[in-house]
């Protein structure tokens, strides 16, 4: 082989080492974009206020629970504006999330932002935070705890239908649309009811600074527009997140210039589908009390 032969030999091994090279840097550089969008962060860390939506049904969403954790801890983290717009969830959800509320409230100012609805659970989450927005029409309020099953028996005897379960106790397994509701059942279960909603009374004493008569007159299960909450002290101010970013410059010395980031949790499109379901089921055709049983939710269109 000639000289000159062994150097085109050689420059075409470099081209595609190059190439090679070329390719692989191309690659490695996109995997770091595509991995930043992917969390939602620069590239350089820079201080930044977050903003976290909570909407839909409200449930014990462990993943959120995490990520307040982390918010909490992250420096660049200056500030959190919680967005709601959710008819409620279960007890338990609004519950769980208002005390990891709380705890980044110990550390770091947190405001809630109504949108178009925020009751029941939803308001537990909104009195958690430092200061309550929201606009006029929002609807609010809703403060209550509800149970509800129905009673199909007189329905299966027309078809022909008798269940029939053996139950270590007569008040195992209620409320059961598969049985008459009992007034022993009914009582029972309107004790747990009551304990949760003097649960959620007293949150919303403490947070808003309400005595014991007023905290009953406005818990009564009614909604509020956000005018109504805010002459009744339910919220602090009427107005969106500019408002909130104005309140959060002035009083806890957030600038202004920071940007806002949204933050969240991958989306969970069937476990939230599960949930509704087992909502739904248990509004309608309540087998037996879960430890998820009870719900704070509004929801007009099954009253």
């Amino acid at each position: 082989m000639s000289a000159e032969t062994d150097h085109i030999v050689d420059r075409r091994r470099l081209k595609r080492r190059l190439t090679f090279w070329r390719i692989a840097a191309v690659v490695a550089v996109i995997g770091i974009i595509v991995v930043a969008a992917a969390r939602d962060e620069p590239l350089v860390a820079r201080d930044y206020v977050a903003r976290l939506a909570v909407q839909g049904i409200i449930y014990d969403d462990q993943d959120r629970h995490a990520l307040l954790k982390e918010l909490t801890s992250d420096d660049n983290v200056k500030a959190l504006i919680i967005r709601i717009n959710s008819p409620g969830g279960t007890v338990v959800g609004g519950e769980a999330l208002y005390h990891s509320v709380r705890k980044f409230a110990k550390k770091k100012p947190v405001v809630a932002v109504m949108g178009e609805t925020a009751t029941s659970a939803a308001y537990m989450v909104a009195i958690a935070t430092d200061r309550i927005f929201a606009h006029a029409g929002s609807i609010t309020g809703s403060i209550g705890v509800l149970m509800q099953t129905a009673d199909v028996t007189k329905l299966l005897e027309k078809i022909g239908v008798k269940p029939e379960s053996v139950k270590s106790g007569r008040l195992k397994a209620q409320p059961n649309p598969m049985e008459p509701f009992s007034d022993q059942a009914r009582t029972a279960i309107r004790d747990v009811v009551l304990d949760l909603y003097e649960m959620f009374v007293g949150l919303v004493k403490e947070r808003r600074q309400f005595y014991d008569a007023k905290a009953k007159k406005l818990a009564d299960g009614r909604v509020y527009t956000g005018r109504q909450a805010l002459k009744n002290g339910l919220l602090d101010s009427l107005g969106g997140e500019a408002a909130a970013r104005q309140w959060l410059a002035e009083k806890r010395k957030i600038p202004q210039k920071l940007p806002v980031r949204d933050v969240g949790v991958a989306p969970l499109s069937e476990k939230w589908r599960e949930l509704l379901g087992g909502i739904v089921g248990k509004i309608v055709f309540s087998e037996r009390l879960r430890l998820d049983g009870p719900i704070s939710v509004w929801h007009p269109e099954l009253r």
